[in-house]
């Protein structure tokens, strides 16, 4: 696995890069990072360049400028792609990561050979119902008040049943280096947030991989809607597996990634 580091519109942002062949972007969930996509990047770097990365604000990657928004994530995004000179790539995001991807999608179509959308949202003011929304706002509030030590930016619900010991550890690992302030700016832009009018206009291959599970962002109110609204996309749906599915059934998601970009290969 070979870490890399770009200037991306006057932005450091890290990122992590295995294999060869056609390009596979990963972007990470909220209180996330590249290292939530290692299963991915030593299980598909057989047959895939797969380039992860640290958004800006997050991991290795320079905090995030004033006035930083969904758009300036969507085009960091774009700009690292355009740097390393992978484009058009598979873009596939997890969580937040979607939403970031489904922006950059919208703003930069022709960087996109494909989509794969993982256990995400249109926003969530885009997916789900404005009292969960609220609820979903006060929670991150009383969280980010906390002190120090008692901030803890994981969520229940992650999981369909009870992560194995490295599972722990790299949550652990990771949520000891979230930054609260970048935390607060993605979740607030999450609560805002409505791109379910760029669904419908989705026009390259689009993937969805949902755990059956997921209790953040649920099969039956989210995917479903995804499904419906983007022009044939494909479901599949990961037994034993919550919202983190790539994580918690790391070679079935690699399974069905697989088989989906060799169906849509660009070179």
């Amino acid at each position: 696995m070979e870490p890399g580091r770009a200037e991306v519109g006057g932005v450091g942002v890290a990122f992590r890069r295995a294999g060869s062949g056609p390009p596979l972007v990963l972007v990470h969930g909220a209180a996330l990072d590249s290292r939530s996509w290692g299963p991915q990047l030593t299980g598909l770097g057989d047959e895939l360049t797969v380039v992860a990365w640290d958004e800006p604000g997050v991991g290795r990657s320079s905090p995030v400028p004033e006035g930083f928004d969904l758009t300036d994530f969507a085009d960091a995004l774009a700009g690292l792609i355009g740097h390393l000179g992978l484009g058009p790539v598979h873009l596939a995001g997890l969580s937040w990561g979607g939403t970031v991807v489904l922006e950059c999608y919208r703003r930069h179509p022709g960087l996109v050979a494909s989509l794969v959308l993982m256990d995400t949202y249109a926003g969530w003011k885009g997916s789900l119902p404005a009292d969960e929304v609220r609820h979903r706002v006060d929670g991150v509030r009383e969280s980010l008040e906390a002190s120090p030590e008692e901030f803890d930016p994981t969520l229940p619900g992650l999981f369909a049943g009870k992560p194995s010991a490295e599972i722990v550890t790299l949550m652990a690992e990771m949520a000891a280096d979230v930054r609260p302030e970048t935390l607060a700016l993605e979740l607030g832009i999450m609560a805002d947030a409505d791109l379910s009018d760029v669904l419908p206009t989705i026009a390259v291959p689009t993937l969805l991989v949902w755990g059956e599970a997921d209790a953040r962002s649920p099969v039956d109110l989210v995917a479903r809607q995804f499904a419906e609204a983007i022009p044939g996309a494909e479901l599949a749906v990961v037994e034993g597996a919550g919202h983190m599915s790539n994580l918690e059934q790391p070679e079935r998601v690699n399974e069905v990634i697989r088989a989906f970009v060799r169906r849509h290969r660009t070179g």
